[in-house]
């Protein structure tokens, strides 16, 4: 009787297990290192993060960012499933833990499905309101 009781409980705890592995495999599928220059690493956010910055960088996110990585930056955008890498979820300490210097620079410079904003987006001003954005999420 108990090895009949112990069998199901013991495929149940082995799928979890699997379960949770392989979700965290896809929390990390396609993200490889992103290199930053020092001089970007080490770059300051010249706009204030104010009510009027965080608003214009909304807006833009909005308009440019938005479709991947989700309104709230979680990388669940609507198109996010199309795309060959995961677009990142912002809410991550590893995230959160970049300057603002290194955010501004791949927004700026884009890689892989990640587009560069230098020529959409031209003012840098403007890419440092997104970065004040994202900070705010």
């Amino acid at each position: 009787m108990k090895k009949s009781i112990l069998t199901p409980i013991l495929i149940l705890i082995s799928g979890l297990f699997i379960f949770s592995v392989l979700t965290a495999f896809k929390t990390f599928e396609g993200q490889k290192p992103w290199p930053v220059p020092d001089k970007y690493k080490n770059m300051k956010n010249p706009i204030k993060s104010d009510a009027s910055s965080i608003a214009s960088g909304k807006a833009l996110w909005n308009t440019h960012c938005k479709s991947c990585h989700g309104s709230k930056g979680l990388g669940d955008g609507s198109k996010a499933a199309q795309l060959k890498t995961e677009p990142g979820n912002f809410s991550l300490a590893a995230f959160k833990s970049q300057s603002d210097g290194s955010i501004f620079y791949k927004t700026t410079e884009g890689r892989d499905d990640m587009p560069g904003f230098k020529k959409k987006i031209s003012d840098d001003d403007d890419r440092w309101a997104i970065v004040n954005f994202i900070r705010s999420l």
